[in-house]
Formats: C-alpha cells, sequence, structure tokens
C-alpha cells in the first residue's frame, strides 16, 4: 500500500471511530456556550485529541517491542469488550 494510501486508511478508520463519541458531544458544548471563541475551542480541543494520540502512538511503539500484532489486537479488542459490558452493565443498574 502506498504511503497515501496508509495515511487516509488512517485518517478513515479515525475519522469515522471519533464521529458522535462523548470527546465530540463535549467540544458541540463547548462551542455552543456563546461566553467561549469557537477557534479557542477548536485550538484546545484539537490539542487534547494530538496530545492523547500521541500518547496512544508512544504506547502502541513500546508494546510492539514486547509483543506481535495478534496480541496487541486481541488486547485493544478486548478492552472494547470489556468497557461496552461495563457501559451495558451501569445502565441496567438501578440509579
Amino acid at each position: 500500500m502506498s504511503i497515501m494510501g496508509i495515511f487516509f486508511s488512517i485518517f478513515a478508520t479515525v475519522f469515522l471511530a471519533e464521529l458522535g463519541d462523548k470527546t465530540q458531544l463535549a467540544t458541540v458544548l463547548f462551542a455552543s456556550d456563546g461566553q467561549q471563541n469557537r477557534w479557542f475551542v477548536f485550538a484546545a480541543a484539537s490539542a487534547a485529541l494530538i496530545a492523547s494520540t500521541g500518547i496512544a502512538v508512544l504506547l502502541g511503539a513500546a508494546l510492539e517491542r514486547y509483543l506481535s500484532e495478534l496480541p496487541l489486537k486481541l488486547l485493544a479488542g478486548s478492552g472494547f469488550v470489556a468497557i461496552g459490558s461495563w457501559m451495558i452493565v451501569g445502565h441496567f443498574q438501578p440509579n
């Protein structure tokens, strides 16, 4: 795959994963506050996403030294299943 193909594959995956998540919804709330400058909200949210993505890249690169791709995928998938299960169970708990 070409370098641009890899770039757009990663871009599309992350872009679609981020649509409608709680981070985006929080950013919408900040931007809808009439007291906040929208460009400031954009800059702060962008910086936060860059920082969290940087941490993920560094962590992934460090883990790659010790684990092959399959255990990393299993670890990430298990994390998604655990978070989803926790959210489902939490939804049915009495308040």
